[in-house]
């Protein structure tokens, strides 16, 4: 093995962990390996940022900026409403919002679908008193899986048709990946369906478990003069009132002494952790009071609860510096976090990815609030476009996808689509630009030289060569079958783009040192990139659902395994069926 193809291995491990450890941002990490590839002369210097000039990302940017003018349009609200006068059952509900999830998500990117349909989910529930846990993580996966169907769905699958086109001078048809995608995805749809409502039911569930169950929020809350808290020692709370406390404030000051020591007297604030029906039912015998908002009695009052986007310009800010809720006059009282750090008092919070506020005021304002910090409510907030207006984005983004099913390159048909859009007003670019998802959008670029450099260095040739020894490459079957069961292994902990990215030049090595055509070694890296079950961590989509719907880390792994396991088979058979 020389400098260069260890140098570049050791690079890429290094950077694996920290995608999955999560706790530097991944545009940084990005930039940093991007940079240390050209340090240990992976690449040359005219080749570091040519990434940001693939078409692949620049079709992901088209893409982005369209499905913000489709989350607006709430084209489907008036669907649900109609669906929901049906009264259909729960395997119905949760089946059809799983399917439109993953019918958006064939023509848009996975979390634009997820943002889209949510919300219709999660009315349906409500009308329908279904439980939000039988619907949330359904439709995340949905919208996985509806990724694999087409070239737009994933930025995996548009990574892998470069990398084809760059081979073999043809990259993949705009639905050559729904030979594989499509069955997979309706499969995949109906057995999770199916399982959540025997995971989670609602009928099964004792007071306890719906305790232990429920979404849980930190907050705080002041004791009144009446409460059954006063005279309790903090120590104490946990097993008499079901909460757990974190500071005692009193006198705008934190109280003196050793936490489990401190005694509640009346006046004090206290910050706590805790269910979100258990802080209601205190509210309701005034053992714990929150501060009255100015404007609770406008008829135009409102309360809200809103989840933290991946492209929020939210993620990293404190609950005190969120000046876009705070001048418009609407109060944060709640926030339901994934993972807790609790240093200080309520306003010293920091916000990340898939976090739930609790937003009190005006309804317009929450409204304008929302859209600003590209927060999705869980409910509406403002009235939706007319019905013509809602259509015409709609329709003009269909005339995009039917240019690149008929052969024209996706960036130049999206373009097209971008440019109507602003020539009729629906989209400023100035702003939508703003609001991008940039860290995605710079990982993406900053690892396609980095991926380039596993081919070019030769370290392609080596992996294929150590895995080779495990596998008998001459039999494409196995190959294949090794190069999902790789992409579905990584994919839990890394992003599904870095996976394809560094799985690609493996399986083409495969391909070539076993004289085979590389086709079917690429759907498998893109199916495989895309089956993400198993942790809330590896996909943007799993992190939200399992804020949203108060799930448990094990949650995804009860849930997950069993499509897992059904996709890999089911998915590497049609690959044999139809590409091999």
């Amino acid at each position: 093995m020389s400098f260069e193809q260890a140098s570049l291995l050791i690079l890429l491990l290094a950077m694996l962990i920290l995608f999955s450890l999560d706790r530097i941002r991944i545009e940084v990490v990005s930039i940093a390996g991007l940079l240390g590839g050209y340090a240990l002369g992976l690449y040359p210097a005219d080749q570091i940022f040519t990434g940001f000039a693939s078409p692949v990302v620049i079709t992901v940017v088209e893409i982005l900026l369209i499905v913000q003018v489709l989350a607006r349009a709430r084209i489907f609200d008036s669907l649900a409403v109609r669906f929901a006068a049906a009264r259909p059952s729960g395997f119905k509900v949760i089946s059809g919002t799983s399917a439109l999830a993953g019918f958006m998500s064939i023509f848009m990117n996975n979390i634009g679908a997820f943002a889209i349909t949510l919300p219709v989910a999660l009315r349906l529930g409500t009308v329908l008193t279904i439980p939000r846990r039988q619907l949330v993580m359904p439709v995340s996966f949905a919208a996985l899986l509806g990724g694999l169907v087409s070239l737009i769905g994933t930025p995996a699958n548009l990574l892998v048709s470069d990398a084809l086109a760059k081979a073999t001078g043809t990259g993949f048809h705009f639905f050559d990946f729904a030979y594989v995608g499509l069955p997979v995805a309706i499969a995949g749809i109906l057995l999770i369906a199916f399982r959540v409502q025997h995971l989670f039911p609602e009928a099964d569930e004792t007071p306890a478990t719906i305790s232990a169950a429920a979404r849980r929020i930190v907050v705080e809350r002041r004791i009144s003069d009446v409460s059954p808290l006063i005279g309790v020692r903090l120590s104490d709370c946990p097993a008499r009132f079901v909460i757990k406390p974190y500071a005692l404030i009193r006198d705008d000051n934190f109280a003196f002494g050793p936490l489990d020591q401190l005694v509640i007297e009346p006046g004090d604030v206290l910050l706590a952790e805790g269910a979100d029906a258990t802080f209601a039912d205190l509210a309701a015998t005034r053992a714990l009071m929150a501060d009255a908002h100015p404007l609770g009695l406008q008829p135009d009052f409102t309360r809200i609860e809103a989840v933290v986007m991946p492209e929020s310009t939210l993620v990293g800010s404190r609950v005190r510096s969120l000046e876009v809720f705070h001048s418009r006059g609407v109060a944060v009282t709640a926030l339901s976090m994934r993972a807790p750090r609790i240093e200080g008092r309520f306003l010293d919070l920091q916000l990340s990815i898939g976090d739930i506020l609790t937003l009190e005021g005006p309804r317009i304002a929450i409204g304008e609030a929302l859209e600003e910090s590209e927060c999705l409510p869980l409910a509406s907030t403002a009235p939706s476009e007319p019905a013509l207006l809602s259509w015409r984005p709609f329709a003009l983004f269909a005339c995009g996808v039917a240019a690149s099913a008929a052969g024209l390159r996706p960036d130049v048909a999206f373009a097209g689509v971008v440019l109507v859009l602003a020539l009729l007003n629906h989209l400023n670019i100035r702003q939508a630009m703003a609001d991008l998802n940039w860290p995605i959008i710079i990982m993406l670029a900053a690892m396609i030289p980095i991926g380039q450099a596993v081919a070019t260095t030769g370290a392609a040739e080596t992996i294929a060569g150590w895995l080779s020894l495990v596998v008998p490459i001459a039999h494409p079957l196995l190959g294949i079958a090794l190069i999902l069961f790789l992409a579905m292994t990584l994919t839990p902990f890394v992003n599904n783009a870095t996976v394809a990215i560094v799985l690609t030049p493996i399986a083409l090595e495969f391909a070539r040192a076993g004289r085979h055509a590389p086709d079917a070694y690429l759907i498998a890296v893109a199916a495989g990139a895309s089956l993400d079950f198993l942790t809330p961590f590896g996909h943007h989509n799993n992190t939200l659902a399992m804020g949203i719907g108060g799930y448990r880390f094990g949650d995804f792994l009860r849930t997950g395994w069993p499509l897992a396991v059904t996709s890999y088979g089911l998915a590497l058979l049609l690959t044999a069926l139809f590409w091999l």
